[in-house]
């Protein structure tokens, strides 16, 4: 048995990444708050397991890995994504590797993050599934160097995004809540300080 392909971190994310695809590929039929609900669930996990992926011990290893998911599936599923979020797919990324010494914001899109993301992690998932354990080797390993370059970052963008959408209506009122409460807590810290001065002037006018 192949310890690299069948170690406990590689079979977790296989795991994580099988219910990630199948959260994906059903994404027509959520409504926008389950699919966002859901979703920053689903990411940090996905995540947490491809950070614990082990390294491959074969330097030399070179097969090319082989492609499951077509343009097709994966434009599909973008678009999907981007009808559920409608106009809440875009957001403004500050920064990436290429724009590292570039303050300007610029457009991102969450559909695309999400199907880059899928797209690794599916062809991986399905060379696991051909039980080929070369092709299952050469899929984890170079997920795990995808991961390390480039889907991994658009995971967390694509999670930050929509982590706002998620909870802005509730950080919307959280706000409006501390704002009153700590308007009422400035009226009557002043109302206390008054009563205290007061009181001091009422002191010192004794000793006049």
């Amino acid at each position: 048995m192949d310890e690299y392909i069948y170690a406990k971190n590689s079979v977790e994310f296989i795991t994580v990444g099988v219910e990630f695809c199948a959260f994906a590929e059903r994404v027509q039929d959520t409504t926008p708050e389950e699919f966002t609900s859901t979703a920053v669930k689903l990411l940090p996990l996905l995540y947490l397991k491809a950070t614990l992926l082990p390294e491959s011990d074969e330097d030399d290893y070179s097969d090319i890995p082989e492609r499951f998911v077509s343009e097709e599936a994966y434009e599909y599923l973008r678009r999907n994504i981007e009808y559920i979020l409608g106009e809440k797919d875009a957001y403004l990324l500050i920064q990436n590797d290429d724009t590292a010494y570039n303050d300007q914001p610029f457009a991102a899109s969450i559909a695309e993050d999400l199907a880059d993301v899928y797209q690794a992690v599916k062809d991986c998932v399905s060379a696991y599934r051909t039980e080929n354990e070369d092709s299952m080797r050469t899929a984890l390993s170079t997920c795990r160097e995808d991961f390390i370059a480039y889907w991994g970052a658009k995971l967390l963008n694509a999670l930050g995004a929509l982590h706002r959408i998620c909870f802005a209506t509730e950080c919307e009122d959280e706000y409006e809540c501390e704002h009153h409460h700590h308007h009422h807590e400035e009226e009557n810290f002043y109302q206390r300080r008054q009563s205290a001065w007061q009181d001091d002037d009422e002191d010192a006018d004794r000793w006049l």
